[in-house]
């Protein structure tokens, strides 16, 4: 893992590596950066281990600009989009992207040929 990244208005951060479950608080600990930004990566890299498999090649990315902070994990499966859904008061899932809808302005799905990047933008401060 890298060296912290500040919570400041340029953040830059990217990080290839393998979606494991040890790999979302070693992230967390490694953004060092707002709990929203910490939450949004680890429901978007939990997501992937839920409906890809562990050891699915990921690149996470938070990148700041004037107001905005935005994470971005990208998958190779083009095919399995995300799809927010409502989790029972016992459910133990499925309530990743309701978290994710909540703390973000927005979010959503770039589809390329060969990957899909699932994104969401923060509010700056």
């Amino acid at each position: 893992m890298r060296d912290p990244v500040p919570a400041s208005s340029t953040l830059d951060f990217e990080l290839s590596l393998l979606a494991v479950p040890k790999a979302v608080p070693e992230l967390r600990r490694t953004l060092d950066a707002r709990p929203d930004v910490q939450l949004c990566v680890s429901e978007l890299l939990s997501n992937v281990i839920r409906h890809l498999g562990e050891g699915t090649p990921v690149t996470v990315r938070v990148t700041g600009a004037p107001g905005r902070i935005r994470v971005a994990v990208t998958d190779p499966d083009p095919r399995a989009w995300p799809v927010q859904r409502k989790a029972a008061g016992d459910d133990e899932t499925g309530r990743g992207l309701a978290l994710l809808d909540a703390v973000s302005l927005r979010w959503g799905v770039e589809q390329g040929p060969d990957s899909k990047t699932v994104w969401c933008e923060l509010a700056e401060g």
